[in-house]
């Protein structure tokens, strides 16, 4: 019996042949994106000790979908394994990944042995987020900047070590009643210490300003002086290995509880990693941070169009670190 390509006979070339189409097949499978129709996902993102020694753990999810935004409320499909089933979670989830949401105390006497169980349960699919005290899932102020994309995985700066959170104060009461149609005015007080300085827009601009440098991936070697070196570029590794993020601060509206649609005038800057090229988010090549107003008063017309209860959240981000306010608002029909 001859043997064909590879030194390999009939019967081993199909099976390698069966082999590579399903890894083809995988792979096209991965690579696709939904607008609607995929499930949320939560997210463990680590643990934190605060000033006063209380330690938290910190929560995020994934949509999969780009556009289609989920409601699930508090309950079993949306609930934890330990203490009361309702601990500060989302009941809206906004499209794509949304890091550091929100926030557990850690339950008195827990060990490293014992998890806190986060289960969500959409479109058809439940899944858990598993929150340990294991030493390697502490998070501070570094990591949440390198995780969010304002600096590059394993990096650091003075500057950003030195970065203190804004602040965010909503002005007037916390619990307003509105009717279907009729907008509310929200008004919140924003201060920061001006770190992470604000840069040129420009694909994952923020990684040039916290390392120093930046690393041309696209570019290839110099040829040497006796023959030029050719190298595929595919073969390179990325500049980062961690999502970009253009630096600056601005404030973002958005819903955190509550069943129905709401519109935010001005446009809000979206909160969730959005990559797409013009879109409005910190995430997306190009995109720069609005003007801030310099008294630090922010202020948006929120409109319902739909009766309920609704927690709205506003959210200062300068890039790296975040602070957020709520607004309880009963909407009546009209």
């Amino acid at each position: 019996m001859t043997r064909g390509a590879w030194g390999l006979g009939p019967a081993a070339k199909t099976v390698l042949a069966m082999l590579l189409l399903a890894v083809a097949t995988t792979a096209a499978a991965q690579s696709l994106s939904y607008s609607s129709g995929q499930n949320v996902s939560p997210a463990y993102e680590g643990w934190e000790q605060a000033a006063d020694g209380t330690k938290y753990f910190v929560f995020g999810y994934m949509n999969r979908n780009w556009e289609e935004q989920i409601d699930v409320p508090v309950g079993p499909a949306n609930g934890f394994n330990i203490g009361e089933v309702d601990q500060g979670q989302p009941t809206h989830f906004l499209p794509r990944r949304n890091r550091f949401v929100f926030r557990v105390p850690v339950p008195k006497g827990f060990s490293e042995k014992d998890e806190l169980i986060w289960t969500l349960t959409t479109q058809g699919k439940t899944e858990k987020a598993y929150a340990s005290l294991r030493l390697d899932y502490q998070i501070d102020d570094v990591v949440r900047a390198s995780e969010t994309g304002a600096l590059g995985a394993g990096s650091s700066s003075p500057e950003i070590r030195a970065n203190t959170p804004p602040t965010l104060e909503v002005q007037g009461r916390k619990a307003l009643t509105a009717k279907v149609g009729e907008p509310v005015t929200l008004i919140v007080q924003v201060a920061d210490d001006g770190v992470p300085k604000r840069r040129g827009s420009g694909l994952a601009g923020a990684a040039v300003a916290n390392t120093g440098s930046r690393r041309d991936t696209a570019a290839e070697p110099a040829p040497t002086s006796q023959a030029p070196v050719r190298v595929n570029r595919a073969w390179l590794p990325p500049a980062r290995v961690t999502v970009g993020k253009n630096v600056g601060l601005h404030v973002s509206w958005f819903v955190y509880r509550g069943k129905g649609a709401v519109t935010f005038t001005p446009e809000q800057v979206m909160s969730w990693e959005d990559t797409r090229a013009g879109a409005n988010s910190p995430w997306s090549p190009v995109w720069a941070p609005p003007p801030m107003p310099a008294d630090g008063q922010v202020s948006v017309q929120a409109t319902f169009w739909e009766p309920g209860i609704y927690l709205l959240r506003a959210r200062a981000d300068d890039g790296a670190l975040t602070a957020d306010g709520h607004v309880t608002v009963t909407v009546m029909p009209r």
